[in-house]
């Protein structure tokens, strides 16, 4: 096994969507939607053309990154403003503008029918334009400041809807994006029953880290609605579920990745967190010797790393065919949550490479997994290159680095055995 630090699919740090000023050692970015941007002017429009300029989104597809996706309805700014388009405010107008200290904004009446309506209709929309599998997560955001299901409701604003109302939002994600890995910020009961992950945007904040881990563990209280058991405990959830977040902005950066680095690395592991952004330290003098030490210590803590630790090459088993026998290790924190072909090449001496089989293998558990894989007869084997690559599903390509001490060849494979 090595130390490497990896860019791996789904892994890592989610960088802004808007920003190309980034290092490119990230497989994924983040895209906030606001609802007045989606339909700035009529309930049948979407503008689509404006979030794919505003994200630069054909850029990051065609680079063969993931994206994380919230949709925002109340983000509070220095100057007075409403992220609902100002339709829907006409139609609905049930809510309340605020002046607090977290900025200035307004915040809609969530359990008003002709929003939870207009918001269904726009969760779908982002539904179909996004089902091409470049959307990997979607944290659910939609209610409260930031979408993060909490309002600050000691200033007056009106709190946030019971439960039966909370789980239409829920669904209409449930029915908007089927293949995407759907995030809640707190361990809602319905997390807990759908089997959703959980992100964290206080990560690197050890207090708030820790009330975090304790309603996962124990369940508990929503004192935003006082509904005594509206978390569950779901201790186990990160096993088949992620977990992601960004970095708390309570604290400086210096903080989190310096002073507080060996707390936030131990909270990190013990959230089993696979992601963070955009908050992150790629954006902040990411070549500053502090981030230099910290960022690739922070990036191997996230996610899976998988690696080979043991091959038996057979050549007869009963039969004239080689037999290729791994044993495979995830040396992570955390599963891989995506399906991810593994296969087979033969590369020759002048780097001309032949797939020759696929590796039948579920590397979802996150676990110690032994796959056994026939090699296909009447093909010529002598003085070729035997390699092996983990495919990206979206781009069909091998994607995923290994972490163990195989040599890597061209386009992410593996060297797993020279014939002679």
């Amino acid at each position: 096994m090595t130390d490497t630090v990896v860019q791996n699919p789904y892994i890592g740090f989610a960088v802004e969507a808007t920003n190309l000023a980034v290092p490119d050692e990230h497989s994924l970015v983040y895209i906030d939607i606001t609802f007045a941007e989606l339909q700035p002017d009529n309930p049948e429009e979407f503008d689509f053309s404006f979030i794919e300029e505003k994200n630069n989104l054909a850029f990051w597809r065609s680079q063969g990154k993931h994206a994380v996706l919230r949709f925002i309805c109340d983000y509070p700014r220095e100057e007075p403003h409403m992220d609902i388009p100002q339709w829907l405010y006409d139609l609905t107008g049930d809510g309340d503008h605020y002046n607090i200290s977290y900025g200035k904004g307004y915040s809609p009446d969530y359990s008003n029918e002709e929003f939870i309506a207009c918001h269904q209709r726009a969760i779908a929309a982002l539904g179909e334009y996004f089902s091409d599998g470049f959307v990997s997560y979607v944290q659910l955001g939609s209610l409260g400041h930031w979408g993060e299901w909490h309002v600050l409701y000691s200033a007056g604003i009106q709190r946030l809807p019971d439960s039966e109302i909370r789980e239409q939002y829920v669904q209409h994600y449930m029915d908007a994006f089927p293949n995407a890995k759907l995030l809640m910020r707190r361990p809602f009961a319905p997390a807990a029953e759908k089997g959703f992950g959980l992100y964290n945007d206080m990560s690197g904040h050890a207090d708030s880290t820790r009330e975090w881990l304790d309603w996962i563990e124990n369940g508990g209280e929503f004192t935003q609605t006082n509904e005594p058991e509206a978390l569950a405990a779901m201790p186990d959830f990160w096993k088949t579920a992620p977990v992601g977040g960004e970095f708390t902005s309570s604290l400086p950066m210096w903080y989190i990745c310096g002073l507080n680095l060996k707390t936030t690395l131990s909270l990190l592991e013990a959230s089993h967190t696979s992601f963070l952004g955009p908050k992150c330290p790629v954006r902040n003098e990411y070549d500053a010797p502090l981030y230099r030490y910290a960022v690739p210590r922070i990036l191997n803590t996230l996610g899976y790393r998988i690696g080979i630790t043991q091959m038996i090459l057979q050549p007869e088993i009963g039969t004239q065919g080689k037999h290729l026998t791994l044993q495979w290790e995830n040396h992570g924190s955390a599963p891989i949550y995506f399906k991810t072909p593994v296969k087979l090449y033969l590369v020759n001496v002048f780097g001309a490479i032949q797939e020759l089989a696929e590796v039948q293998i579920d590397l979802t558990p996150g676990e110690s997994v032994i796959s056994l894989t026939e090699l296909p007869d009447g093909i010529t084997y002598e003085g070729k290159t035997l390699a092996i690559g983990i495919l990206d599903p979206m781009t069909g390509k091998p994607s995923v680095s290994l972490v163990s001490d195989q040599k890597q060849i061209d386009q992410r494979l593996f060297v797993l055995h020279k014939f002679s």
